[in-house]
């Protein structure tokens, strides 16, 4: 077993390099993600240290994102999203929808086909294309903002509250569809209209329960009468893996459940707030670090697996950006009276970031035969899509005359 001084430092080398590496994305206008997942990629290939324990990466990657998800809903501001509040919602519900109908056709399609005879690779059956399309029907707000941030940029009108608001808020979606199909893939549901309750079970107990913990979070820390500030985050804390926990005893969404929560306390008073929030956004950034630095390690065994699936991650990662990320948006949007420059300016503000690749281990690790396969392409697609989309955002928003300088 190795001493705890080599453990220090080699934790302290990691995280050093990943704060580093954050400022350097900065600087190149990518998301720091890539970074923190290539430093684990890195240390896993030359260094030895890589994991073959899906289980393990997706207990990591569900502790993070309970906080992750739970700093964005406290960082949303109702008075800015309130104005873009139902395209918001149609934007991170219907519009995950769609695009995981479109997208998972085609991987169906690609994988289940064409992949079969051309390339090589195992085929994979339709529910299992729309669970790969789901894992990835999500976009980011770290990602998307980090960009922004980095071109100095800002969005006209109404257009930079509207993607925060759905990219803060889609994740959760995401994440039901995901467990509902993989629910149903592993033979927890037995009919589409089991998995279809389980979905508005999921729902309703996530919301309801998450806007109860976030009204007692508030109630209970302006009661509390600590004695230090730090006290009152330690006990922030517990509340929200509280909320995680009771969520998913009561059979609902434990992620959606944090997240309403961290709406609903983020909006109110509290005591302490600002060194509260400071110490979640934080706790978040640490943990997107440790997830980051896990995933990368977990793909080095299934990097074998991507020679062969390489050419066909990217004709799903080009379809997903040009096709069914568009075509969600415009569907989702035909009611509004938002112009045709602006839609087009959201549908190509589709980054996939931290949650794609967390939810790439679930099939892991309940040992879905395909679930190799599904975490190399949904590997891709996010690095693509940051790749691509990433870079591209900036001179895209100026060309449509949408952009302002800070």
């Amino acid at each position: 077993m190795p001493s705890i001084e080599l453990v220090s430092l080699a934790g302290a080398i990691l995280l050093l390099v990943s704060v580093f590496s954050s400022k350097l994305a900065s600087r190149v206008g990518i998301p720091s993600l890539l970074f923190f997942l290539l430093t684990g990629w890195l240390i896993g290939r030359f260094g030895g240290f890589w994991l073959n324990n899906p289980e393990v990466a997706k207990f990591i990657g569900d502790f993070a994102l309970i906080f992750i998800l739970f700093a964005g809903g406290q960082d949303s501001r109702w008075a800015n999203i309130r104005p873009v509040l139902w395209q918001g919602l149609c934007l991170s519900t219907v519009g995950v929808f769609i695009t995981m109908l479109l997208l998972g056709s085609f991987a169906w399609f690609i994988l289940g086909s064409f992949s079969t005879f051309s390339l090589g690779v195992h085929g994979i059956s339709l529910p299992e294309g729309l669970l790969l399309s789901a894992i990835v029907s999500s976009t980011d707000a770290a990602a998307v903002f980090s960009v922004l941030r980095s071109s100095r940029i800002a969005l006209k009108g109404k257009l930079q509250p509207l993607l925060e608001l759905e990219s803060s808020s889609n994740d959760p979606m995401a994440v039901l569809l995901t467990v509902t199909l993989l629910g149903f893939l592993s033979g927890g549901h037995t009919s589409w209209l089991h998995g279809g309750l389980f979905l508005i079970l999921q729902l309703g107990v996530g919301i309801g329960l998450g806007y109860l913990a976030g009204r007692f979070m508030v109630w209970l820390l302006n009661r509390m009468g600590l004695s230090h500030a730090g006290l009152y985050a330690i006990a922030s804390i517990a509340l929200v893996l509280l909320t995680y926990s009771g969520a998913t005893f009561l059979k609902g969404n434990g992620f959606l459940a944090v997240y309403v929560a961290g709406i609903v306390a983020g909006n109110r008073e509290i005591v302490h707030q600002h060194y509260i929030c400071a110490f979640h956004d934080s706790f978040a950034w640490l943990m997107q670090i440790i997830m980051f630095l896990t995933l990368g390690m977990l793909s080095v065994p299934y990097q074998a697996e991507l020679s062969a699936l390489a050419a066909v991650a990217v004709v799903i990662s080009l379809f997903l950006m040009f096709v069914a990320r568009p075509l969600s948006v415009f569907i989702s949007l035909f009611w509004t009276k938002m112009p045709f420059k602006e839609k087009l300016l959201v549908s190509w503000v589709g980054l996939r970031g931290s949650v794609p690749i967390v939810l790439a281990t679930f099939p892991l690790a309940v040992g879905l035969q395909e679930g190799g396969e599904i975490f190399v392409v949904v590997s891709f697609i996010v690095v693509m899509s940051v790749l691509v989309q990433g870079f591209s955002l900036a001179a895209f928003a100026r060309w449509l005359g949408l952009a302002d300088k800070k």
